[in-house]
């Protein structure tokens, strides 16, 4: 996997304290990781922190899975 990924995969792990082992590329927050609304807002809240970058609320809405979350972090790459 790549190193992108793998950044995403320790914040999402420590932000919903569960083992990274858990977290796919295709795994929803909800159903598979157990997030919360407050969850993802947090967790996108760390993401914008981590990697320098700002995230409108409309499109943090519409990740469902880690790979949504991942393909946004790669569009906005330079």
């Amino acid at each position: 996997m790549d190193e992108l990924f793998e950044k995403m995969k320790k914040l999402i792990a420590e932000k919903l304290e569960i083992e990274e082992d858990k977290i796919t590329i295709d795994s929803s927050f909800r159903q598979d990781l157990g997030a919360d609304s407050l969850d993802t807002y947090e967790l996108v809240y760390a993401i914008e922190e981590e990697m320098g970058i700002s995230i409108p609320d409309e499109k943090a809405n519409e990740f469902e899975t880690v790979r949504d979350a991942l393909d946004f972090l790669k569009s906005q790459q330079k």
